[in-house]
């Protein structure tokens, strides 16, 4: 398993609760392992190798708590200072225009990308500060991106322990795993970006 991996594992649920917290409420970080972090956290409470021991539905709870929440706090970040960072007219990553197409956006596609954004690297990341500075409607956003949490937080895991207890040395294949993980998220946002290409402009 990679060593990255090992630490924040060593921290037990409080570790991943925060790399969670923060991949899913603070831009800063989209760079964190999310999807390989539960992936590895499943593959450690079916097997128990090691010093680290976990159980499934511990993380399990830790994982959606710490997507509930920092999905939240992005969300009235985002709200609180959206504004005055995309009212800047000569920025060039904030500027006002940019504000108007996540409004427009979120007023169309909304709940489904709330949801679908919690199984997509990066993506997960920026999606609750946008919905705030947007204003989309903040009960339509919790519930969606409550039912995103339970689904990626409990799936991913109970996928991963699942597997793990009929692959042996499932652990070394880790980096493989995330990359097929990644391509297939990354199959339903291209096919967004060729659709809107294919649209007719107005």
């Amino acid at each position: 398993m990679e060593p990255w991996i090992d630490v924040i594992l060593g921290f037990s649920y409080v570790g991943i609760f925060l790399v969670v917290f923060a991949e899913t409420g603070l831009l800063v970080g989209a760079a964190l392992p999310g999807d390989s972090l539960l992936i590895a956290a499943g593959i450690v409470a079916a097997n128990q190798k090691g010093n680290v021991h976990l159980d499934l539905g511990g993380v399990i709870v830790a994982v959606v708590a710490g997507a509930i929440l920092g999905s939240i706090i992005g969300y009235f970040l985002g709200k609180r200072w959206g504004p005055a960072i995309f009212s800047r007219q000569h920025s060039r990553l904030f500027k006002p225009e940019y504000r108007v197409r996540a409004e427009e956006f979120f007023a169309k596609e909304g709940p489904k990308s709330v949801m679908l954004a919690r199984f997509i690297p990066f993506v997960r990341a920026v999606v609750p500060t946008l919905a705030g500075v947007s204003n989309m409607d903040f009960r339509q956003y919790a519930l969606y991106s409550v039912v995103g949490a339970i689904v990626w937080g409990a799936g991913l895991p109970a996928l991963a322990s699942y597997v793990g207890q009929r692959i042996p040395d499932l652990d070394h294949y880790i980096l493989l795993i995330i990359a097929v993980v990644i391509v297939l998220s990354a199959i339903p946002v291209l096919l967004k970006v060729l659709e809107a290409r294919r649209a007719p402009r107005t």
